[in-house]
This record gives structure tokens, sequence and C-alpha cells, in this order.
């Protein structure tokens, strides 16, 4: 998305969309499934694969870890450690021969490894490109443990994670820091950096890990005058292939590596870990549907293998299953959603509009029925103080202009009213008093109030939204974008804009939560020092963000 979050689509993409429907549901997701199906059941490691070669680790003469450490969804006995051997990492099989690698690894109660509490073996299959998914049980609640990987002589960096308290502790407070929109060929990564070193216990990436279009040999605004990236990273990623060595160029970034392995992430995508703006299985632009679902399950397949994600999150066929729901004591519960894979036709056309029958149509969705009969069941069952939605693009109405019948967003929140409406009427009946929605997507920073009906600044605010602004799309960016003034006015429910690059840090207690927007000053240069732009609070049974 551009920086106002309403990219113009190109100029036959509503003909193309309009195209892609006429397909029908049947044929759609049937052929193209069934060819994504073809192309990727046949290619993962099967009961026999204990027959398979293996390759001798001890023959790996370069560093295999060049792309670091991570750890991610943590819960309270579990934790989940990832690494991907890659000592050539901007090659197509990352140095490695295609067969399987006995990686060892540690989990230990200090960062020197005096006290390992779990130690093991796991294979890197060459099937998912020698990535490593270890799910580490039977830990301890609500502690710090430090982790490493060994293959032959070649030991990891150490890594940092931890694991959830118990669901029936009562926890005092949690601090979170939500990330989205980190284009390589927009700027350094320096935000990671500043948050590696920051004390949070967990980091919720709502999107945009990955872009897809070309970065040339200059790294883009990185302007890079000390090294030349391959020509293989100068065009749109489409292929598995792609999506792989893209994966690669971003995590042999040291502010990337550093982050990972200081503190746990949470991850889920938006669009452009595939291609910009798609909706479930119609694409952005003129390609057959057949040939777009490969893409996507490529995309989805080099996603999987590339983040901490456990076992359940494993691509099958085309499809992968990332909404899930995570707890944190008595104190939180996460409802992570998917507002991408399983959405209707964006309406109008895509870009920016005014809202009609189509955003209001009840029969359109953007989370799909069944995420959507998930998250309000789980509010329902929910015993935590806070529910938060870590999720994708703008849920609050955001409003374009200063009149009445205004423009706003075909690809969020409010392209979807109906389906909004449903969620908001769901948190109601489920008796949700302190609801928070964590978002990505825009590339600046904003700060909502969700209201009950957002035409009447006078009605019951239901929640709070905490947007995120990226960690490089956009490039350096502003304090006030030209916009800002009107998006203030037409938004009363809009407490805070800014249009420069960062992190959010949500404290979340048991009176309150402090969110802390955190901006960097460039991130066309290395090395920017990082302040904090604006500190909101919103108080426990009594919904409103204000100035702390």
């Amino acid at each position: 998305m551009t920086p106002a979050g309403h990219q113009q689509p190109s100029q036959h993409a509503p003909e193309l969309r309009a195209a892609a429907r006429r397909l029908g549901r049947r044929r759609l997701f049937t052929v193209t499934a069934a060819a994504a199906a073809l192309a990727f059941a046949t290619n993962l490691p099967t009961a026999g694969a204990a027959g398979a070669a293996e390759l001798d680790a001890a023959r790996i003469t370069d560093d295999p870890f060049t792309l670091g450490v991570a750890s991610g969804d943590p819960q309270a006995t579990s934790v989940l450690l990832w690494t991907r051997l890659a000592p050539a990492p901007y090659q197509a099989d990352s140095g490695l021969p295609p067969e399987r690698v006995v990686v060892r690894w540690e989990l230990a109660r200090d960062e020197r490894f005096r006290h390992v509490v779990r130690r093991g073996a796991a294979i890197a299959h060459p099937e998912f490109h020698h990535s490593v998914h270890v799910e580490v049980g039977h830990l301890d609640p609500d502690r710090v443990f430090y982790y490493r990987f060994r293959a032959g002589s070649w030991v990891s960096e150490t890594g940092r994670t931890r694991t959830a308290p118990s669901s029936r502790a009562r926890v005092d407070e949690l601090k979170l820091a939500a990330v989205s929109c980190q284009a390589y060929h927009e700027g350094y990564f320096t935000a990671y950096g500043h948050l590696a070193e920051d004390d949070v216990d967990v980091v919720f990436h709502v999107g945009d890990y990955l872009y897809e279009y070309a970065v040339n040999s200059a790294g883009g605004a990185r302007n890079y005058t000390d090294r030349v990236l391959p020509d293989l990273f100068n065009r749109e990623t489409v292929t598995l292939e792609d999506y792989r060595l893209r994966y690669a160029l971003y995590k042999t970034d040291p502010d990337l590596r550093a982050v990972h392995a200081a503190h746990p992430f949470v991850v889920t995508w938006d669009d452009h870990e595939v291609e910009n703006n798609y909706a479930a299985g119609i694409p952005e632009n003129d390609v057959p549907p057949e040939e777009f679902l490969l893409r996507r399950a490529a995309g989805y397949r080099a996603y999987w293998e590339n983040l901490p994600l456990r076992r359940p999150q494993r691509p099958e066929d085309d499809e992968m299953r990332l909404y899930r729901r995570l707890h944190w004591g008595r104190l939180a519960q996460f409802d992570i959603l998917d507002t991408r894979q399983y959405r209707s036709d964006q309406a109008y056309g895509d870009g920016a509009d005014i809202p009609g029958p189509e955003t209001d149509d009840p029969a359109r969705t953007i989370t799909g029925a069944r995420q959507e009969r998930w998250l309000i069941d789980g509010w329902r069952a929910s015993r935590a103080l806070w529910n938060v939605v870590p999720q994708q693009v703008i849920f609050s109405q955001r409003k374009f202009d200063l009149a009445a019948a205004s423009r706003v967003s075909m690809d969020a929140w409010d392209g979807y009213r109906a389906s909004r409406g449903r969620v908001l009427a769901g948190a109601k009946s489920a008796g949700v008093d302190n609801l928070m929605v964590l978002t990505g997507d825009v590339h600046v920073a904003y700060a909502f109030d969700i209201k009950d009906d957002f035409d009447d600044p006078g009605s019951r605010t239901l929640g709070t939204e905490i947007v995120t602004t990226s960690i490089t799309s956009g490039r350096d960016g502003v304090e006030r974008p030209a916009n800002w003034d009107t998006y203030m006015r037409a938004n009363p429910h809009l407490k805070f804009y800014d249009g420069r690059r960062g992190y959010t840090t949500v404290r979340l207690g048991r009176e309150a939560a402090r969110a802390d927007y955190k901006t960097v000053t460039a991130v066309t240069t290395p090395g920017a020092a990082i302040t904090t732009a604006a500190s909101f609070v919103t108080e426990v049974g009594d919904q409103g963000l204000k100035p702390a």
C-alpha cells in the first residue's frame, strides 16, 4: 500500500476482477487448487524420508547460519525455535546439496549455557529449503530462555526467548511491540536495531514482512556504495525460488537478525508477501487465476519456511491456516487474524471510493465466515482482561475527505462495512470491555477510538485501534503529511497521526494500557536516532485514548 493507504489499481483492474468473478468459484477453487496441490504436495518430506540421502554436517565449509535465528508464538509450556541453513544465501540452493542435514539445538536458562534444560536434534529438509522449526515442550511457564543451533562445527548466534504465563496466572503487566511493512528497497531497518535493545516481552508483526517488488544492485533507497546485490533480486517475486531468495536478502540484514534473536515474534501476513492487494484467489493484475494460485502457494510456502511458525501453520496444498489464538495468563487473549486469504474481492474495483450498497452487502466478508465465527466464539469464551486483535488493515472508519459522502479505502475494513458491523456486534454480545486492535499496512502511525457509530462522535467507545507505522516502507516520511489536517478533521475519533517510520510499544496493565509511538529520523541513511513521538493511555472499563 501507499502511505495514504489507498493505492489506485491498474487501469484494467476492475475489468480483470470482474472477469475473475465470472469464472465462478467452483472453477477458481478447484482447477487452481488442484494445480497448486500437485505442484507442492509432491515436494514434501515423506514417511520414507529417513532413508533419504543425508549430508554429513562436517562437510559444510562455510557458516550455514547466515540468516540468524528466531523464536515465535510463545505458549505457557513451549517455545518454537527457528533457523535456516544457508552457507550461500544469495544462491538458489543456498549453497547446500538436496540432502537432509542434522541440526542440533540447545535451550538453557542462561546465556553461557551452563544450565541447559533441553537439547535435541532436528532434520533440515531440502524440501523446506533446509529450514528448521523446533517445538520445545515441557517447559516452566513465564520464564526466559536462551537457545542456539549447531551444524557440524558451526554454532549459531544465541537467541533469547520466553514462555508465556500459565493460563490461570494473574499477570500484572505485558509489554509488546507492534511492527509492519519492511520494504528492503525503501531503507535501512534501523528501527529494528533499536527494538532489539528495547525491553519487550513479544513482538507482533502485522504484515508485509516481504515485498515482491524488484530490488536493484544498489539496494534501492539504501543506495549501497560498498556492495553490489546480485541481479537475481532485480525482478518481481513470482516463483518459489524468487520468494525464497527474497527472504534470504531480508534476513541477512543485521538489524532484522538482531531483533529476531532478541525477542519472540508472533507473525501474520498482509498482501505483499504474495502480491499487492490480492483478494483470496483473485490477483491484482491480468494473469490467469490458476497461475496466480500457484504464485500464492509459492509465497505461502516460503513464508512458513522463513518465519518462526508452528506445525499447524504449515501450508497444506495452496492454503495456510494463519489465524490462531494465544494467551498471556489472564491478562490478555490475542486473536491473530488473516484478512487477506479469505476475503471477498474489493468493492468498486479497489482503490478509494464512496461507500455504497457493495460495501454494505452482508454477503461480503474480509475474514471469511469460518474465521469470523472463530473470532466471536473466542471472545465469548475469553476470561482475559484485555482482548487484543493483531491484524492487517485499518479497522476503524477513515474518511479521506471533509465531505459528508467521503471516499474511504476499499482494501480496508471500510470496504467491508457489514463485515465490521458483525464483528463489533459480536464483541458487544460477548461482553468484551477492553478491546484493542493492532494494525499496520498504511506506512503511518494512527491512534483511533473504535466507535459504536463512527459518524456519531458521542457514541460509545468500544475499544481502541493502535496503528503502527512502517519499518521502512514510504522511506523517511514526515511528521505531518500533506493530508494531516484533512484526516484529523474528517475523523474525530482519530487521536494521533504521524508519517515517520518506526514501531509502537504497548504496555498492558491491570488498570490501563499505554501506547508509545516510536519514530526514527530517517531510514534512507543508516544509524538514525529514535524518539517517542507520542504516548496515549486507555483505561480498563473506560475505553478511549487520552494523552499520557
